[in-house]
């Protein structure tokens, strides 16, 4: 898709942000429903999005049949109030057999991802995207086949751990650090997906209870 080609979802997602308020430090939970509301960027087909009851809790069901399209939400946020970004997700299974440093396996059962302005310019943008990986291991990071302005990052590998609710927690800033060589005072904005349209594959993925935070607790998964 030529679109892809030039921006990965990312970016071309999070290039069309509009830096909104600053959000009140109370204001950065972000309920299955709220998640549900955000605006939807579509690059191959729609993934479905929907609330549903999970083991008890509310979350966010995101069902990508060889689609790809992301939730995303337009605001800076103040890093130096909430510098934590925590969240529990859950996958049904993972993509076998992909290179995930490869455009043709740009693919992942389940993301969340941050991004900053660097500039005026729509391609002016660094985004660190925390994803489920299938392949890379737990822990490493690389560039995005489309662009070195993305940078992922494994916080899941593989199939241990599929089928369970998983917490997490990142120091924002810290990661940019990490992967761009400085940290951010602010971002500006937010979005996660599951996708499986490069690669023609299947995914389902489930998440609750994302939030920005000042200390680093992480959450009650169900």
């Amino acid at each position: 898709m030529a679109t892809r080609a030039l921006l990965p979802p990312c970016l071309l997602t999070l290039a069309i942000l509009a830096s909104g308020p600053a959000i009140a430090a109370d204001d950065l939970h972000f309920s299955p429903e709220d998640i549900q509301a955000w605006p939807t960027r579509s690059f191959e087909g729609e993934t479905e999005y929907r609330v549903v009851e999970k083991e008890g809790t509310r979350a966010l069901q995101a069902r990508a049949r060889r689609q790809a399209s992301a939730k995303y939400l337009e605001r800076e946020i103040d890093l130096r109030e909430t510098p934590y970004l925590q969240w529990c997700w859950k996958v049904s299974g993972i993509h076998e057999g992909l290179d995930e440093t490869r455009k043709s396996g740009d693919d992942y059962p389940a993301r969340v991802y941050v991004a900053r302005k660097t500039g005026l310019l729509p391609w002016q943008v660094e985004s660190v995207n925390y994803v489920w990986a299938s392949s890379q291991p737990a822990g490493s990071d690389w560039p995005n086949a489309f662009t070195s302005r993305a940078q992922l990052l494994a916080l899941e590998s593989g199939s241990p751990r599929v089928g369970d609710w998983v917490a997490e927690v990142r120091d924002v800033g810290e990661d940019y650090l990490r992967l761009f060589g400085s940290r951010p005072d602010t971002i500006d904005g937010l979005a996660l997906m599951s996708d499986g349209d490069n690669a023609g594959v299947d995914a389902t993925a489930w998440f609750t209870h994302l939030a920005f935070s000042a200390t680093p607790a992480p959450p009650s998964c169900p």
